[in-house]
């Protein structure tokens, strides 16, 4: 017999932990391989976690809504034959020991120390990790203590650098670590912002925010307060672009299988258009500007709850107008169905929405952090407009739509955040009716 270790996977490279959400199987059933093991969510994604091979679950390490860190052992399986991949438990008394070595000291006097159960949620809310909870209950540090503590982790969460910073603070000056406990209270509580109350009747109804609801909501509240939100717009003429899709869509559903729409010919523009603009193409870091290598295109899809949810399409300008419409298709349909997975909605460089698809004329949109720049597509629509000929100007009918440009002004100006789009007009405006695909 041999025992694997199944271990939380990589999910992109911004993701770093995960919360437990469900069990699919209890320890003793047998496991087949691929087969799903256990539910998990990010801030940008439910999804399952499969077994890379057959054999009987053995052990379950994490219990459900614990978070767990990528790369830890969740779950032991016992395989037919073979050496044994790897112990468990020895496995993470190892991990432990490393990670606890800053403590090894203080062993002998923290024997003496009643120990005071942590729990790992308190009073107010807040979520303390296993390895949190077990540094504070060896070094005595209670309850109370641990919430005068200020996380640096994620939703202010405290680390194993914050409590050990506290303790070795605490053993040399007690009342300054005191002290500068309350003044970081009292900062953080002066730049909270204080909901204005709701008062509720009888006949109201109260609705519980989803988890992924919340989080979106965390995320464009974290994106307006870190970018300085600047937004050009434009009006395009795609008259030639409808017509052009309206005579070659059946020979192309015929030919390739899928369905032309206009969102992968206005996604294939974009993806050339970036590549003359690559400033676009960057995420901040500090005061550094990261210029990314790879146009991997964000598209916007909605989820049948009616969030909305980012797939990725990765190095998008080396699609021809065939591969993007497979790409984005796919996204699309996978998205709709909750079939994405973790990866395929990281590492976006820039993202593209279509506010047209729900009828807006045009919208604002928040860029999706870390980038620096996004792309509203409005509705298009049939509008009299001046036509200009040799001849003279008269008034037709033309197909036209608008498109927004919202960018970070930190780093992208007015003359760059202007000048994409008007090179994206210019692009789509000069579409070439007799072309193939």
């Amino acid at each position: 017999m041999a025992r694997f270790e199944l271990k939380l996977p990589k999910m992109g490279e911004s993701v770093a932990e995960a919360t437990i959400t469900s069990w699919l199987k209890e320890v003793g059933d047998t496991i087949e391989l691929d087969e799903a093991i256990v539910e998990i969510a990010t801030d940008k994604v439910d999804s399952e976690v499969p077994s890379e091979v057959e054999g009987t679950l053995v052990e379950v390490l994490y219990q459900k809504d614990d978070v767990v860190a990528v790369g830890e052992t969740i779950a032991v399986i016992e395989t037919e034959g073979g050496d044994v991949v790897a112990n468990s438990t020895e496995t993470s008394k190892v991990v432990e020991k490393s990670n606890v070595s800053e403590v090894e000291k203080t062993i002998e006097k923290a024997e003496q120390v009643i120990a005071v159960p942590i729990s790992k949620t308190s009073d107010s809310g807040k979520f303390y990790s296993p390895l949190v909870r077990n540094i504070a209950q060896t070094e005595g540090v209670s309850m109370q203590e641990l919430e005068t503590i200020i996380g640096s982790g994620k939703d202010g969460r405290v680390t194993k650098e914050d409590i050990l910073s506290y303790i070795e603070s605490k053993s040399k000056s007690p009342q300054t670590v005191v002290s500068q406990v309350k003044k970081e209270v009292s900062k953080k509580e002066e730049k909270s912002i204080k909901a204005t109350p709701v008062s509720v009747n009888g006949g109201d109804e109260i609705i519980e925010m989803s988890r992924m609801g919340k989080l979106i909501a965390k995320h464009m509240v974290d994106s307006v307060q870190t970018s300085a939100h600047v937004q050009s717009f434009i009006e395009i003429d795609v008259t030639n672009i409808v017509k052009w899709r309206g005579k070659v869509k059946d020979k192309f559903f015929k030919r390739d299988g899928e369905k032309l729409t206009f969102t992968p010919i206005l996604m294939h523009a974009v993806a050339s258009t970036i590549k003359k603009y690559p400033m676009i193409n960057i995420a901040i870091d500090g005061d550094t500007i990261i210029k990314k290598k790879n146009i991997n295109l964000g598209m916007a899809a909605a989820l049948p709850d009616g969030n909305l949810i980012v797939p990725v399409i990765k190095n998008a300008d080396q699609l021809n107008l065939v591969g993007m419409t497979k790409a984005v298709n796919d996204l699309a349909v996978r998205a709709r169905n909750n079939q994405l997975k973790p990866d395929e909605i990281q590492g976006g460089t820039y993202t593209v929405t279509n506010v047209g698809s729900f009828g807006s004329v045009m919208g604002t949109p928040i860029i999706n952090q870390p980038q620096v720049a996004i792309l509203a597509l409005g509705a298009i629509r049939k509008v009299p407009a001046v036509i200009e000929t040799p001849e003279g100007d008269f008034i037709g009918i033309r197909q036209k739509m608008f498109v927004s440009h919202s960018y970070d002004h930190r780093v992208v100006n007015g003359a760059l955040g202007g000048m994409f789009i008007k090179t994206l007009k210019e692009t789509l405006e000069a579409w070439d009716m007799n072309q193939d695909f």
